[in-house]
């Protein structure tokens, strides 16, 4: 992708001088759902429910005595003995409404929950020319997050510990051989040719002479890396130009951002002391800016960094994993309308780099996990002191959707470039690539 201008180039290719608000949103995902219903991450909400049935008649197939994993019967024994997280779950299922946009249901009743969490457990996910369902805990879970018992429970910290255990247990199969299952070359594996072109496969490092590409596992075929060449890094030596840290796509851009806000309001504003988890960076960044942007499925999930300098700090933080906006209501369902929510709540890893040009000064990298798994691992080497240059890598997400934001402080930016604004919904929004130009620092240090 082209280069956008410079602080010296056209202005129609800067960034709307606003103060206090949004410069843009993605704001309805709805009414293009092949493409952006979580990025690719479920379908539609027809095929969800038509793969959730599927689903059911091949759990119902094998029979009741199917053995259950062991983070199952932890599950069961946590309902059998808490009677409050019993009846959260249980009302959430019976809170989805009894209307033809939920027909059937994805949920009977907790019994048939713990069946279908426990069939997921062993696979990994296949791929779809038309309905790829990339997160299985989001499709069974999906008709339940926007209730109000689910909102509820989905934020209760025994429920959100025990969803963690079910997706660790998860990402340890997606770690097997085992889940090697699906690189193959059937119209549902992801070495066919359908599956290799829409993800580009020829970009990344794999062995076309290898059953599976040469990778060891689902996850280690999630998280590949680029070939060399790939993704060069934009204008390495100038320390003013700020590169994308993922492939992905603008969201949102917020000024003059509070160091804490209500956070949970349909605006979803920005809130500093929250997004950073209270870490001290915040007194240096209120009233600055915040990028968003999410990452879709089928593209690269690694993280590099958008400027060159030493790491102040590097943490994860471990969030909720299925709690979204209920001021969006039915809308909460669809994670694009709770990504200023997520960065706030959900898993996250925090990166705080004090940048080598003196203007940009501290920058923070949020990297968000939003549903399955929500792994982030920040790389080894990421530790206070550590020199990055702009463009290393710094970590990545393991398989989970996943969103991300970058926070200057204020006065720090000259222009945003023109690919990295969000876009409406009547708009196309383009991929920004990782490692190209998002930002230019100001020329003069704030006031």
């Amino acid at each position: 992708m082209a280069e956008a201008g410079r602080a010296d180039r056209p202005e129609d290719e800067r960034a709307p001088r606003t103060t206090g608000s949004y410069v843009g949103r993605v704001t309805d995902h709805r009414h293009n759902p092949d493409a952006r219903r979580r990025a690719g991450w479920l379908p539609d909400a027809g095929s969800v429910r038509t793969w959730v049935e599927d689903l059911r008649r091949t759990v119902d197939d094998a029979g009741e005595d199917t053995p259950r994993h062991r983070v199952i019967a932890e599950f069961q024994d946590l309902l059998a003995r808490d009677a409050l997280v019993r009846m959260q779950l249980e009302r959430m299922i019976a809170e989805v409404p009894d209307d033809e946009d939920h027909r059937p249901r994805h949920l009977r009743d907790l019994p048939d929950l713990l069946r279908l969490l426990d069939a997921v457990l062993t696979t990994a996910p296949e791929y779809s020319q038309d309905s790829m369902v990339m997160t299985p805990v989001q499709a069974i879970l999906d008709q339940t997050t926007a209730t109000p018992s689910g909102m509820a429970a989905y934020r209760n910290p025994t429920v959100n510990t025990m969803l963690g255990e079910v997706l660790t247990a998860w990402c340890e199969h997606l770690d097997s051989p085992a889940s090697l299952s699906v690189l193959n070359d059937s119209d549902s594996g992801w070495t066919s040719d359908h599956a290799a072109a829409t993800i580009g496969i020829d970009q990344y490092q794999h062995d076309p002479d290898d059953e599976h590409w040469g990778f060891s596992s689902w996850n280690a075929f999630f998280t590949r890396r680029f070939a060399e060449g790939q993704r060069p890094v934009a204008e390495p030596d100038d320390d003013k130009v700020v590169v994308s840290p993922c492939e992905s796509t603008p969201y949102a851009l917020a000024r003059d951002v509070q160091r804490q806000d209500q956070f949970w309001l349909k605006s979803q504003p920005y809130s500093l002391q929250d997004m950073l988890a209270g870490d001290p960076a915040v007194e240096e960044l209120v009233g600055g800016t915040v990028y968003q942007a999410y990452l879709s499925a089928t593209d690269y999930h690694r993280w590099h960094a958008p400027v060159s300098g030493a790491v102040e700090r590097a943490f994860v933080v471990r969030g909720s994993y299925f709690s979204d906006a209920d001021a969006q209501g039915a809308d909460a369902a669809v994670p694009q309308e709770s990504q200023g929510y997520m960065a706030h709540v959900a898993a996250r890893a925090v990166l705080l780099i004090r940048a080598d040009d003196p203007v940009l000064g501290l920058v923070a990298f949020v990297a968000v996990g939003m549903s399955d798994v929500s792994s982030c691992v920040l790389d080894e080497s990421i530790t206070p002191g550590h020199h990055v240059t702009k463009g290393d890598e710094v970590g990545f997400f393991q398989f989970g959707g996943s969103t991300m934001c970058l926070v200057f402080r204020p006065g720090a930016i000259a222009d945003i470039a023109h690919q990295a604004l969000p876009r409406d919904e009547s708009s196309t929004t383009p991929l920004v690539h990782v490692r190209s130009r998002i930002a230019t620092a100001a020329a003069d240090p704030p006031h």
